[in-house]
Protein backbone atom coordinates (compact mmCIF):
# COMPACT_ATOMS: atom_id res chain seq x y z
CA UNK A 1 0.00 0.00 0.00
CA UNK A 2 2.77 2.39 1.05
CA UNK A 3 4.53 1.44 -2.51
CA UNK A 4 1.38 2.42 -4.32
CA UNK A 5 1.19 5.47 -2.49
CA UNK A 6 4.59 6.84 -3.09
CA UNK A 7 3.82 6.00 -7.01
CA UNK A 8 1.00 7.98 -6.67
CA UNK A 9 2.93 11.07 -5.09
CA UNK A 10 5.17 10.32 -7.88
CA UNK A 11 3.11 10.50 -10.60
CA UNK A 12 1.75 13.87 -9.11
CA UNK A 13 4.75 15.36 -8.70
CA UNK A 14 5.63 14.60 -12.43
CA UNK A 15 2.14 16.21 -13.30
CA UNK A 16 2.65 19.43 -11.57
CA UNK A 17 6.47 18.91 -13.67
CA UNK A 18 4.47 19.10 -16.71
CA UNK A 19 2.23 21.69 -15.95
CA UNK A 20 4.85 23.86 -14.66
CA UNK A 21 6.74 23.24 -18.25
CA UNK A 22 3.85 23.26 -20.49
CA UNK A 23 1.22 25.47 -18.62
CA UNK A 24 0.76 27.28 -22.19
CA UNK A 25 0.42 24.61 -24.39
CA UNK A 26 -1.39 21.80 -22.39
CA UNK A 27 -4.14 23.81 -22.70
CA UNK A 28 -4.07 24.77 -26.51
CA UNK A 29 -3.21 21.09 -26.70
CA UNK A 30 -6.28 20.16 -24.91
CA UNK A 31 -8.67 22.07 -26.64
CA UNK A 32 -7.51 20.93 -30.09
CA UNK A 33 -8.06 17.29 -29.11
CA UNK A 34 -11.23 17.97 -27.68
CA UNK A 35 -12.57 19.68 -30.57
CA UNK A 36 -11.21 17.02 -33.17
CA UNK A 37 -14.32 15.23 -32.84
CA UNK A 38 -16.69 17.90 -33.64
CA UNK A 39 -14.38 19.23 -36.70
CA UNK A 40 -14.31 15.76 -37.55
CA UNK A 41 -17.73 15.18 -37.69
CA UNK A 42 -18.32 18.48 -39.16
CA UNK A 43 -16.59 17.58 -42.59
CA UNK A 44 -18.59 14.33 -42.37
CA UNK A 45 -21.78 16.39 -42.68
CA UNK A 46 -20.11 17.79 -46.01
CA UNK A 47 -18.79 14.71 -47.29
CA UNK A 48 -21.97 12.92 -46.65
CA UNK A 49 -24.74 15.23 -46.66
CA UNK A 50 -27.25 13.19 -49.20
CA UNK A 51 -26.55 10.49 -47.28
CA UNK A 52 -27.16 12.10 -43.55
CA UNK A 53 -30.34 13.98 -45.17
CA UNK A 54 -31.80 10.79 -46.67
CA UNK A 55 -31.42 8.98 -42.86
CA UNK A 56 -32.99 11.71 -41.35
CA UNK A 57 -35.87 12.15 -43.32
CA UNK A 58 -36.51 8.17 -43.43
CA UNK A 59 -35.66 7.50 -40.11
CA UNK A 60 -38.33 10.36 -38.82
CA UNK A 61 -40.01 11.18 -41.86
CA UNK A 62 -39.68 15.31 -41.19
CA UNK A 63 -39.29 15.75 -45.02
CA UNK A 64 -36.22 17.05 -46.59
CA UNK A 65 -36.27 21.06 -45.81
CA UNK A 66 -35.93 19.39 -42.09
CA UNK A 67 -33.51 17.04 -43.01
CA UNK A 68 -31.36 19.46 -44.71
CA UNK A 69 -31.57 21.73 -41.82
CA UNK A 70 -30.01 19.41 -39.61
CA UNK A 71 -27.18 18.57 -41.86
CA UNK A 72 -26.91 22.49 -42.48
CA UNK A 73 -26.89 23.03 -38.01
CA UNK A 74 -24.52 20.09 -37.50
CA UNK A 75 -22.15 21.29 -40.23
CA UNK A 76 -21.84 24.92 -39.72
CA UNK A 77 -22.63 24.84 -35.99
CA UNK A 78 -19.64 22.19 -34.84
CA UNK A 79 -17.04 23.64 -37.32
CA UNK A 80 -17.49 27.40 -36.35
CA UNK A 81 -18.00 25.70 -33.12
CA UNK A 82 -14.71 24.20 -32.77
CA UNK A 83 -12.72 27.48 -34.12
CA UNK A 84 -13.97 29.85 -31.71
CA UNK A 85 -13.11 27.59 -29.05
CA UNK A 86 -9.62 27.54 -30.37
CA UNK A 87 -9.75 31.18 -30.50
CA UNK A 88 -11.51 31.29 -27.06
CA UNK A 89 -14.19 33.51 -28.44
CA UNK A 90 -17.78 33.63 -27.03
CA UNK A 91 -16.90 30.43 -25.51
CA UNK A 92 -20.00 30.23 -23.11
CA UNK A 93 -22.78 30.51 -25.89
CA UNK A 94 -20.55 28.33 -28.37
CA UNK A 95 -20.26 25.41 -25.54
CA UNK A 96 -24.11 25.76 -25.18
CA UNK A 97 -24.58 25.41 -28.69
CA UNK A 98 -21.81 22.02 -29.02
CA UNK A 99 -24.12 20.52 -25.68
CA UNK A 100 -27.55 21.46 -27.91
CA UNK A 101 -25.81 19.37 -31.29
CA UNK A 102 -24.82 16.23 -28.56
CA UNK A 103 -28.05 16.66 -28.16
CA UNK A 104 -29.84 16.75 -31.03
CA UNK A 105 -28.02 13.36 -32.70
CA UNK A 106 -28.58 11.64 -29.79
CA UNK A 107 -32.39 12.08 -30.40
CA UNK A 108 -31.96 11.90 -34.11
CA UNK A 109 -29.74 8.80 -34.45
CA UNK A 110 -31.61 7.21 -31.58
CA UNK A 111 -28.31 7.30 -29.20
CA UNK A 112 -30.29 7.38 -26.00
CA UNK A 113 -31.36 3.59 -26.40
CA UNK A 114 -27.74 2.70 -27.59
CA UNK A 115 -26.01 2.90 -23.84
CA UNK A 116 -22.66 2.49 -25.55
CA UNK A 117 -22.96 5.74 -27.48
CA UNK A 118 -25.11 7.20 -24.83
CA UNK A 119 -21.72 6.68 -22.15
CA UNK A 120 -19.90 8.40 -24.82
CA UNK A 121 -22.17 10.83 -25.61
CA UNK A 122 -22.11 11.95 -21.89
CA UNK A 123 -18.34 12.23 -22.10
CA UNK A 124 -18.04 14.20 -24.88
CA UNK A 125 -20.79 16.68 -22.87
CA UNK A 126 -18.26 16.51 -19.71
CA UNK A 127 -15.38 17.58 -21.88
CA UNK A 128 -17.17 20.27 -22.85
CA UNK A 129 -18.26 21.21 -19.51
CA UNK A 130 -14.85 21.75 -18.46
CA UNK A 131 -14.13 24.10 -21.76
CA UNK A 132 -16.73 26.46 -20.20
CA UNK A 133 -15.55 26.00 -16.86
CA UNK A 134 -12.13 27.24 -17.78
CA UNK A 135 -13.87 30.08 -19.20
CA UNK A 136 -15.56 30.34 -16.49
CA UNK A 137 -14.34 33.33 -13.97
CA UNK A 138 -14.48 32.68 -9.63
CA UNK A 139 -17.20 34.58 -8.16
CA UNK A 140 -15.75 37.49 -5.80
CA UNK A 141 -16.51 37.07 -2.35
CA UNK A 142 -16.12 39.06 0.92
CA UNK A 143 -14.85 36.09 2.48
CA UNK A 144 -11.73 36.53 0.22
CA UNK A 145 -9.55 33.90 0.95
CA UNK A 146 -11.49 32.07 3.62
CA UNK A 147 -13.07 29.08 1.94
CA UNK A 148 -16.31 28.04 3.01
CA UNK A 149 -18.52 24.57 2.30
CA UNK A 150 -21.28 27.13 0.78
CA UNK A 151 -18.94 28.88 -1.28
CA UNK A 152 -17.46 25.15 -2.36
CA UNK A 153 -20.71 23.50 -3.48
CA UNK A 154 -22.53 26.65 -4.93
CA UNK A 155 -19.55 28.05 -6.99
CA UNK A 156 -20.77 26.99 -10.89
CA UNK A 157 -17.23 26.58 -11.65
CA UNK A 158 -16.93 23.98 -9.39
CA UNK A 159 -20.35 22.70 -10.34
CA UNK A 160 -19.11 22.49 -13.60
CA UNK A 161 -15.36 20.73 -13.16
CA UNK A 162 -17.55 18.38 -10.88
CA UNK A 163 -20.08 17.56 -13.60
CA UNK A 164 -16.91 17.66 -16.03
CA UNK A 165 -14.58 14.87 -14.44
CA UNK A 166 -17.54 12.69 -13.63
CA UNK A 167 -19.13 12.67 -17.23
CA UNK A 168 -15.63 12.03 -18.70
CA UNK A 169 -14.62 8.60 -17.10
CA UNK A 170 -17.89 7.02 -19.01
CA UNK A 171 -15.75 6.66 -22.19
CA UNK A 172 -13.18 4.79 -20.39
CA UNK A 173 -16.34 2.32 -19.33
CA UNK A 174 -17.07 2.13 -22.74
CA UNK A 175 -13.53 0.10 -23.55
CA UNK A 176 -14.14 -2.08 -20.95
CA UNK A 177 -13.89 -6.28 -21.79
CA UNK A 178 -15.71 -8.56 -19.57
CA UNK A 179 -13.90 -11.47 -20.15
CA UNK A 180 -10.97 -13.70 -18.46
CA UNK A 181 -7.76 -12.64 -20.88
CA UNK A 182 -5.20 -11.51 -18.32
CA UNK A 183 -4.25 -8.62 -20.50
CA UNK A 184 -7.78 -7.22 -20.83
CA UNK A 185 -8.36 -8.09 -17.02
CA UNK A 186 -4.86 -5.84 -16.64
CA UNK A 187 -6.17 -3.12 -18.64
CA UNK A 188 -9.71 -2.85 -16.61
CA UNK A 189 -8.11 -2.70 -13.12
CA UNK A 190 -6.07 -0.18 -14.32
CA UNK A 191 -8.41 1.47 -15.90
CA UNK A 192 -10.52 1.59 -13.06
CA UNK A 193 -8.61 2.85 -10.68
CA UNK A 194 -7.29 5.76 -12.39
CA UNK A 195 -10.95 6.45 -13.56
CA UNK A 196 -12.53 5.79 -9.71
CA UNK A 197 -9.41 8.44 -9.12
CA UNK A 198 -10.62 11.02 -11.25
CA UNK A 199 -14.14 11.16 -10.71
CA UNK A 200 -13.60 11.11 -6.56
CA UNK A 201 -10.96 13.97 -7.37
CA UNK A 202 -8.29 12.19 -5.71
CA UNK A 203 -4.90 13.03 -7.09
CA UNK A 204 -6.67 14.48 -9.74
CA UNK A 205 -4.06 15.56 -12.13
CA UNK A 206 -1.33 12.72 -11.77
CA UNK A 207 -4.62 10.31 -12.43
CA UNK A 208 -5.74 12.26 -15.23
CA UNK A 209 -2.31 12.73 -17.03
CA UNK A 210 -2.01 8.70 -16.46
CA UNK A 211 -5.41 7.76 -17.90
CA UNK A 212 -4.78 10.43 -20.93
CA UNK A 213 -1.37 8.04 -21.72
CA UNK A 214 -3.81 5.40 -21.39
CA UNK A 215 -6.37 6.03 -23.00
CA UNK A 216 -4.37 7.43 -26.16
CA UNK A 217 -2.81 3.94 -25.99
CA UNK A 218 -6.46 2.40 -26.08
CA UNK A 219 -7.24 4.50 -28.97
CA UNK A 220 -4.44 3.93 -31.33
CA UNK A 221 -4.59 -0.06 -30.84
CA UNK A 222 -8.41 -0.33 -30.75
CA UNK A 223 -9.58 2.40 -32.68
CA UNK A 224 -7.07 2.20 -35.94
CA UNK A 225 -9.11 3.22 -38.55
CA UNK A 226 -6.15 3.79 -40.77
CA UNK A 227 -6.08 -0.23 -41.60
CA UNK A 228 -8.81 -0.26 -43.23
CA UNK A 229 -10.03 0.69 -46.64
CA UNK A 230 -11.45 4.43 -46.84
CA UNK A 231 -14.91 4.40 -46.75
CA UNK A 232 -15.70 1.46 -45.77
CA UNK A 233 -17.61 0.46 -42.45
CA UNK A 234 -15.19 -0.10 -39.98
CA UNK A 235 -13.01 2.87 -41.47
CA UNK A 236 -15.89 4.98 -40.80
CA UNK A 237 -17.31 3.08 -37.10
CA UNK A 238 -13.56 2.93 -36.33
CA UNK A 239 -12.91 6.54 -37.10
CA UNK A 240 -16.14 8.26 -35.04
CA UNK A 241 -14.39 6.50 -31.92
CA UNK A 242 -11.41 7.31 -32.51
CA UNK A 243 -12.27 11.19 -32.81
CA UNK A 244 -14.67 10.83 -29.80
CA UNK A 245 -11.86 9.18 -27.59
CA UNK A 246 -9.80 11.77 -28.44
CA UNK A 247 -11.86 14.38 -27.60
CA UNK A 248 -12.12 13.04 -24.13
CA UNK A 249 -8.29 12.75 -23.55
CA UNK A 250 -8.32 16.60 -24.59
CA UNK A 251 -11.17 16.59 -21.83
CA UNK A 252 -8.97 15.11 -19.49
CA UNK A 253 -5.93 17.70 -19.92
CA UNK A 254 -8.23 20.35 -19.26
CA UNK A 255 -8.46 18.61 -15.90
CA UNK A 256 -4.92 18.66 -15.89
CA UNK A 257 -4.80 22.01 -16.40
CA UNK A 258 -7.77 23.09 -14.14
CA UNK A 259 -7.55 20.40 -11.70
CA UNK A 260 -10.49 19.02 -9.98
CA UNK A 261 -12.27 21.82 -8.54
CA UNK A 262 -13.72 22.57 -5.09
CA UNK A 263 -15.60 19.40 -4.53
CA UNK A 264 -12.96 16.62 -4.55
CA UNK A 265 -10.78 14.78 -2.65
CA UNK A 266 -8.06 17.22 -3.37
CA UNK A 267 -9.53 20.47 -2.26
CA UNK A 268 -10.99 18.55 0.79
CA UNK A 269 -7.36 17.81 2.11
CA UNK A 270 -6.40 21.44 1.81
CA UNK A 271 -9.07 22.26 3.94
CA UNK A 272 -8.95 20.19 6.85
Amino acid sequence: MQNNQEFIDKAEDVADNILRSGKKILPILGRFFLISTFVEDGFRMYYQWNEQRDYINTSWNCGTFIANLFVFINLFGQLIGSFLILAQKHVKQVCFSLLVIIFLQSLAYSILWDMKFLMRSLSLCGAVMLILAESKQEARSIFVGVPTMDNVHNNPKNLMQLSGRVLLILMFMTLLKFNMNPLDLFRNLVGSILMLAVAAGYKTKACSLLLCIWLMILNVTMHNFWRHRSGSIMNDYKKFDFFQTLSVIGGLMMLVTLGPGGVSLDERKKMY
